[in-house]
């Protein structure tokens, strides 16, 4: 259930408190979907009657200007209403036959948007991104297995999968290191962090079983997180690039850069979500990865300091030949 935000802070300018205001933004948070102006006044009126039409409108644009509503057109001749209050930015696919529309988030397209924006030296505040087209049930006329509102299961299912995919590529780069890693200390590291990866991945797959009973169907829904950097996980070109042949300082340096590249990427989206259960896998990875970079970088920094020793001490020769000198 969405929460209703702190309306004195989120006041646009010439805005003023009203309980008619507050009790609008309530009735529209805890709707689902794309609503009109028409939708959320007969929704209204059936808990005040005594609310205008001109005070539900006058208030849908100011959700707009305060973010706590995001304005959409699916080509119906009308606006809808959308809640962009702690909500990820999304993207929509719109089927021109029935009008339905299906929401999806991407990195990938988000990553492309900030980097357009950015080359023109642009302050972007909002993208939308729309594709047209026909849905599966229009074009083959059979049903198909759209998330039907089961968003929060679908982004739960969807981070898990993620969760997963990226343990598993964790697993097989920190296992492939142990057996390369010479420095007896660093391949205890590295054995540990594969321990540990395994175990997580337990618990994950456990999890993972767990939502899928809530739900029978949901293991064939579509997709609605996009990550393609994702997909196999952030630690498999890590992992391919232990194939090249390296030493044991490198080693680390590829698991640090792995991690850190981890924890950001599930610390920059898990921040993006509202609360929900995909939000608090992501975040709680993101901490895991964090203590894992934590420990890589302790350990590159022992093994440096080691080796310098090893080489001074190689420099000055053995005991009896300093004592020579």
């Amino acid at each position: 259930m969405t929460t209703l935000p702190d309306l004195t802070r989120l006041k646009p300018i010439g805005g003023k408190r009203s309980n008619k205001r507050d009790q609008i933004v309530n009735v529209f948070l805890r709707q689902e979907g794309h609503l009109s102006a028409d939708d959320l006044v007969d929704l209204i009126r059936r808990e005040d009657h005594r609310i205008s039409r001109a005070t539900v409108y006058r208030t849908l644009q100011w959700m707009v200007d305060a973010g706590i509503a995001r304005k959409v057109d699916f080509g119906e001749g009308r606006f809808r209403f959308e809640h962009s209050y702690r909500q990820p930015r999304h993207f929509h696919l719109i089927c021109k036959s029935c009008s339905r529309s299906y929401e999806f988030l991407s990195s990938d397209i988000e990553a492309l948007v900030e980097e357009v924006a950015a080359a023109r030296s642009f302050a972007a505040s909002q993208s939308v991104v729309q594709i047209y087209g026909t849905c599966e049930e229009c074009r083959t006329g059979r049903h198909s297995s759209q998330d039907d509102g089961r968003k929060t299961l679908l982004f739960a299912r969807d981070a898990l999968r993620i969760a997963i995919a990226t343990e598993r590529s964790g697993l097989e780069f920190y296992t492939r290191a142990a057996r390369l890693t010479r420095d007896m200390r660093g391949r205890k590291v590295f054995e540990d962090l594969a321990a540990e990866e395994k175990e997580h991945l337990g618990k994950l797959e456990v999890r993972y079983g767990e939502l899928l009973q809530r739900d029978p169907q949901l293991e064939s829904r579509p997709t609605f997180l996009f990550f393609k950097g994702a997909a196999n996980g952030l630690f498999a070109e890590g992992a391919e690039r232990l194939r090249q042949g390296i030493n044991d300082q490198q080693a680390l340096m590829i698991g640090i850069r792995c991690e850190r590249g981890s924890h950001r990427f599930f610390k920059k989206y898990g921040d993006r979500f509202e609360d929900s259960e995909g939000k608090q896998i992501f975040l709680e990875f993101a901490d895991e990865e964090r203590q894992h970079l934590e420990l890589l970088i302790r350990e590159y920094r022992g093994l440096v300091k080691r080796q310098g020793r090893t080489r001074r001490s190689a420099r000055q020769g053995p005991p009896a030949a300093r004592a020579a000198r």
